[in-house]
């Protein structure tokens, strides 16, 4: 893929015509919303889609952001996720900062909604932003890697940044045609764009 391609996906820009190498697919924001679905345009048309996040903010204080997906066949949001969850912190007072595995977040072939964004804060100033990559969701051979990257601010007494790290695999050899988006409990706002690369 060329690089100016990439580069335009990064930044809003890429255009939308179907020969591009990197396609915006679809944009949804959430205003109070319970959920936001991609239950389209997930085809063998791209070997990936990125799923950007803007300004992810819920309505009740502490929650996480989570996702799971659907085999082709399916619509119960219960596929098996095998999952690693690391952050990086630093208190906006600059006290404690470390590096720490998130062993509550991850999952060993559990079919929960996956947390990428953990204790999201719901003041104007506690919100959260980032990506997930889906490798090869139509694939009827392989599993499915997906890794994410997440900048938030929490909802504890001390504000705190937190950079989540997340990776694994959708053990499913089926091909995934929808993902859903939704906080831990009760609503969220923000922007999901998707896109997809050939």
């Amino acid at each position: 893929m060329p690089l100016g391609a990439f580069k335009a996906a990064l930044m809003g820009t890429a255009g939308v015509e179907a020969g591009a190498d990197v396609v915006l697919l679809a944009t949804q924001t959430a205003s109070n919303s319970a959920s936001i679905t991609f239950s389209s345009d997930i085809t063998s048309t791209y070997v990936e889609y990125i799923f950007k996040f803007y300004n992810i903010n819920p309505a009740t204080d502490q929650e996480d952001f989570t996702f799971q997906v659907n085999a082709a066949d399916s619509s119960s949001y219960d596929e098996y996720i095998t999952s690693a969850n690391f952050r990086t912190y630093h208190q906006e007072s600059g006290g404690a900062a470390d590096l720490v595995y998130q062993a509550p977040q991850d999952q060993a072939q559990g079919q929960s909604y996956q947390i990428f964004m953990h204790y999201l804060g719901n003041a104007a100033d506690e919100s959260a932003s980032g990506e997930l990559h889906l490798f090869n969701p139509s694939s009827t051979t392989y599993v499915k890697h997906f890794y994410s990257e997440a900048s938030v601010v929490d909802g504890s007494t001390v504000s705190t940044l937190n950079h989540y790290f997340v990776g694994g695999y959708i053990n499913q050899t089926k091909a995934i045609d929808d993902i859903q988006f939704k906080m831990s409990s009760g609503n969220f706002d923000g922007t999901i764009k998707m896109w997809g690369v050939k």
